[in-house]
C-alpha cells in the first residue's frame, strides 16, 4: 500500500482554490467594476454608431450637407466612428490600469503564493 497520494488530488485542490477566487467579494467586485465600464461604453458606442446609421439612411439632405470643400456631414461622422473607438480603448486602458489590473494582479498573487505553497516540487 503507497502513501502517497493520488494525481488527481493537487489537481482537485487547484480546482477548489480557483473556485474559492471566483466565489469570492474582491473577485465579484472585481467582475462589477468590469460590467460597470464595459456594457455601459458598449450601449453608448452602438447608439452613436446606429445615429450614423439611421442619418445616413434617412437624412441624406443633413448628412450629404457639404461644411468645407469636398467635405460633407457623413465624411465627419464617419470619421468620428475612428475617433470614437480609439477614445473608448484609451479609456479602457486607463480604466483597467486604475480599477481593474491592482485588484486582478492582487488576487492573482494570492493565487499564485497558495499554489506555491501546495506545489510539491518546490
Amino acid at each position: 500500500m503507497s502513501t502517497d497520494t493520488p494525481a488527481s488530488a493537487p489537481a482537485e485542490s487547484a480546482a477548489e482554490r480557483y473556485l474559492a477566487v471566483q466565489r469570492s467579494d474582491e473577485f465579484a467586485g472585481l467582475r462589477r467594476a468590469l460590467r460597470g465600464f464595459v456594457f455601459p461604453m458598449t450601449v453608448a458606442f452602438f447608439l452613436w454608431y446606429a445615429l450614423y446609421v439611421i442619418l445616413s439612411a434617412y437624412a441624406r439632405g443633413f448628412m450629404g450637407a457639404k461644411l468645407f470643400g469636398n467635405i460633407n456631414v457623413a465624411l465627419v461622422f464617419g470619421l468620428l466612428q475612428f475617433v470614437s473607438t480609439f477614445a473608448i480603448a484609451w479609456l479602457y486602458s486607463r480604466f483597467a490600469d486604475r480599477r481593474i489590473d491592482p485588484v486582478a494582479d492582487r488576487i492573482r498573487t494570492e493565487l499564485e503564493e497558495v499554489t506555491d505553497e501546495h506545489d510539491p516540487r518546490g
